[in-house]
């Protein structure tokens, strides 16, 4: 990944900088789904550091690990050729020399020798507390790195002095990898290939939108073709993938309730949650609740994927290989394209939802889906001034018009939700579209300081300023 790749990843890489010149001892920890680019981020990071080691272990046995990191570190630090080959040595010494350290893949070296992170903590304490020295610990298996480096039951548990979370780029960020630049196509492209890097990466920007659907994702030797596939695999081995890569799909072809997955599944409601939790701790699957609710209390819950590279491959790919090797070239237009609107609408919800703060700016005590009995809006955001902003969403070919304000302002009305203030809350209206609105609407918008209208362009031009 050049430097090119590093858009938006400033935070980061500020905050590594900022720690490796510290004056004390620094454990950080990197982590987050595969293809986010840590890897890439923690090079960039030590890339002006003179004293600094980078190795990324490999599934190899301990004593070949140990015997692969002095090789590579001693690169910077002869004096490790001559050390005794074990952690707690090697790390002793390079604190001795207040060394930028970077073990990548960690829990590769987790799982040759579970008790290394035992080891890294009494070494830390007995020695590195009191060095200048930054261990940076990096991973992509989030269950062995929340388990066995950040949680609770684990001997590192309180060491760390900082944390890294990988996310994904934003839209307004990964657009720059996009091969088409006009705002709906950044939206459907968003809706397809997210912010990834290393989806990003794979995109041919001599090509169209479709032409990289067809040749990355739905081709049988692209890039794209088995990643989803691949990733989950590498997370779950042998141990019954067909039950998570079937929940997904059911997600996907938009089952989001529990009791619709569990029948789509095929397994009972009692079950299906902690497969659920294990998708959700993955980063691949979220729940939504009304924005109102409590999280704690309501039972009223919704499921989405929220790679969007999963949500497309689970609808379009998984399970149509068949259907996919007999079109060929021609899978895309006869395949995805019928239902490729349809398909967007609740990914250009999601858009619009992270777009509210920038196109109506204020102090938002959360933002997101609401439904009740027969109502449901696709954008609620409660504001700290106490005006509720309620918005819809369409993904469709016809223009928005006064019926549909209409009957937003009816659904705005069944929310139930006090501002702190205690006062009754404001109302404020967005209608979003991807084609346009009729005269009705434009007029009601222009008589009216309560009312909201957006195009993608509006949407993508407010992200990206």
């Amino acid at each position: 990944m050049d430097q090119s790749s590093f858009v938006n990843r400033d935070d980061e890489l500020d905050m590594l900088e900022t720690r490796f010149e510290s004056g004390q001892a620094e454990l950080i920890v990197v982590y987050g789904r595969r293809r986010l680019g840590k890897s890439a981020l923690v090079r960039e990071a030590i890339q002006d550091q003179e004293n600094a080691v980078y190795w990324q272990a490999t599934e190899e046995t301990q004593d070949a690990q140990l015997a692969n990191f002095v090789a590579t570190a001693s690169e910077s630090f002869p004096i490790l050729d001559d050390m005794q080959r074990d952690w707690e040595t090697l790390l002793k010494t390079l604190g001795q020399q207040n060394a930028v350290v970077v073990l990548d893949e960690f829990p590769y070296l987790i799982e040759s020798d579970d008790s290394l992170p035992s080891k890294i903590q009494r070494v830390w304490d007995l020695h590195l507390e009191e060095t200048d020295m930054t261990l940076v610990l990096v991973g992509s298996s989030i269950s062995i790195m929340e388990d066995k480096v950040l949680g609770g039951g684990s001997p590192l548990y309180g060491r760390r002095t900082g944390t890294i979370d990988l996310p994904p780029l934003s839209l307004a960020d990964a657009a720059t990898f996009y091969p088409e630049t006009d705002p709906d196509s950044i939206i459907r492209s968003w809706g397809v290939f997210g912010g990834t890097p290393f989806y990003l990466q794979a995109l041919n920007q001599s090509e169209s939108l479709e032409e990289n659907i067809q040749s990355q994702i739905l081709a049988e030797h692209g890039v794209l073709h088995t990643e989803p596939e691949f990733l989950l695999r590498t997370e779950f081995g042998i141990r019954e993938p067909q039950t998570y890569y079937t929940i997904l799909r059911a997600i996907a072809m938009g089952k989001r309730a529990a009791n619709e997955i569990a029948d789509f599944v095929g397994v009972e409601s009692n079950r299906l949650g902690s497969y659920l939790s294990k998708l959700q701790r993955l980063r691949l699957v979220e729940r939504d609740i009304p924005i109102t609710a409590n999280p704690n209390a309501t039972r009223k819950s919704r499921y989405r994927l929220q790679e969007p590279l999963f949500r497309f491959w689970f609808r379009y790919v998984y399970g149509q290989e068949a259907k996919l090797t007999q079109l060929g070239e021609q899978a895309y237009e006869e395949l995805v394209a019928p239902t490729f609107n349809e398909y967007m609408g609740s990914m250009f919800e999601q858009v619009c939802q992270n777009a509210l703060p920038s196109l109506v700016p204020k102090m938002y005590e959360g933002i997101g889906y609401w439904w009740h009995q027969n109502h449901e809006i696709d954008v609620v955001g409660l504001g700290s001034d106490g005006t509720l902003v309620a918005g819809e969403c369409k993904y469709t070919t016809r223009e928005m018009t006064e019926g549909d304000l209409a009957d937003l302002e009816r659904s705005a009305s069944q929310v139930r939700w006090s501002p702190e203030s205690g006062e009754k809350p404001t109302y404020h209206y967005c209608c979003f579209c991807r084609t346009g609105f009729s005269d009705d609407l434009h007029t009601a918008a222009t008589n009216r300081d309560d009312v909201s209208l957006f195009t993608p362009a509006d949407i993508v031009q407010q992200l990206k300023a």
